[in-house]
C-alpha cells in the first residue's frame, strides 16, 4: 500500500480527527514514509499535525546508567511513558492546545511547549515502540514498517556501527522484547515490508 491509498482511508474520517500512527524499529524507514506522506496530505488539503515521539524522550540521567539493563533503559526510561499516556495520547483525542516536553540534546534538557492541533484532521505519531500496551488503544489506525536488522544497521553511520555491543544491548535485545511482548507485525492495520 502506498501512501496515497492511506490518504484514501483518511479521507473517509474526514468529518473527525483521525489519529495515525507510523511504527517501526530504528531506521526502519518510517521518517522518509510520513515525508512522503506530508507532501501527499498537503496536495490533498488534508489538515494534519506531526508528531515525532523521540522529540519527547527524558534527560540522560533518566535513562542512562541508571541501574538497570540496557535494553530496559532504551524501551522503558526513554519516555516517561505514564506522563505521555496522560498528557499527550488522552489529550489528543479532543484537545485542541497540548503543553508538551520536546527533548532539547544541546542542553539535555526538555522545554514545555505548547501546540496547536487541528479540530478535524490527521494526527501522525511516527516513532518506534507505538505499539506497548499503554500508547496502542489511542491510535485509529497503524502503520507498522518492517525492516530486516540488517538493513537497518547498515544505514547507521559507519562511526554508529563500531559501537555494536551498544546495538546488542541496548537497542536490539530492547526491539527483541517488543517484537516479542507487543506482536507489532500481527497488530498493525497495515504492514509494509
Amino acid at each position: 500500500m502506498s501512501t496515497n491509498e492511506l490518504i484514501t482511508i483518511m479521507k473517509n474520517h474526514r468529518e473527525n480527527r483521525f489519529i495515525l500512527g507510523i511504527d517501526g524499529l530504528s531506521r526502519s524507514g518510517k521518517t522518509t514514509f510520513v515525508a512522503n506522506l506530508k507532501e501527499n496530505m498537503k496536495q490533498e488539503g488534508i489538515p494534519f499535525h506531526i508528531f515525532h515521539i523521540d522529540d519527547h524522550i527524558v534527560e540522560r540521567n533518566r535513562r542512562y546508567y541508571t541501574n538497570h539493563e540496557e535494553w530496559y533503559e532504551y524501551y522503558c526510561l526513554q519516555w516517561d511513558i505514564t506522563y505521555l499516556r496522560q498528557k499527550f495520547f488522552q489529550k489528543l483525542q479532543h484537545e485542541t492546545k497540548l503543553t508538551l516536553p520536546f527533548y532539547q540534546e544541546e542542553t539535555d534538557s526538555c522545554e514545555m511547549k505548547k501546540v496547536q492541533i487541528p479540530i478535524v484532521g490527521v494526527i501522525v505519531i511516527e516513532g518506534v515502540f507505538l505499539q506497548r500496551k499503554e500508547w496502542r488503544d489511542f491510535f485509529h489506525y497503524m502503520v507498522y514498517l518492517d525492516c530486516p536488522r540488517e538493513t537497518r544497521f547498515l544505514r547507521e553511520s559507519e562511526e554508529t556501527q563500531k559501537n555494536l555491543s551498544k546495538f546488542e544491548n541496548r537497542y536490539w535485545k530492547a526491539e527483541d522484547y517488543y517484537l516479542e511482548s507487543e506482536t507489532p507485525q500481527k497488530r498493525a492495520n497495515l504492514l509494509i515490508q
